[in-house]
C-alpha cells in the first residue's frame, strides 16, 4: 500500500506541475492565437488586433 501511495503522490505532483505550466502558457499573448479555435473558425488570424476585436464585438 505504501508503494501505491508514493506513486499516487508523484502523479499528483506531476499533474500539478503540468497544470501550472499550462496556465502560464495560456496567459502568454504571443501563443493565444495558436491555442484559440475561435481564431481559426472566424478566419481572423491574419488581421490586426483592432480588427480582431471588432470581429468579436459585432
Amino acid at each position: 500500500m505504501k508503494r501505491f501511495e508514493r506513486i499516487l503522490v508523484k502523479l499528483i505532483v506531476i499533474q500539478f506541475i503540468v497544470l501550472i505550466c499550462t496556465q502560464l502558457l495560456i496567459q502568454q499573448s504571443a501563443i493565444q492565437p495558436y491555442l484559440s479555435r475561435v481564431v481559426q473558425y472566424e478566419g481572423v488570424n491574419k488581421i490586426t488586433i483592432t480588427e480582431w476585436l471588432e470581429t468579436f464585438s459585432q
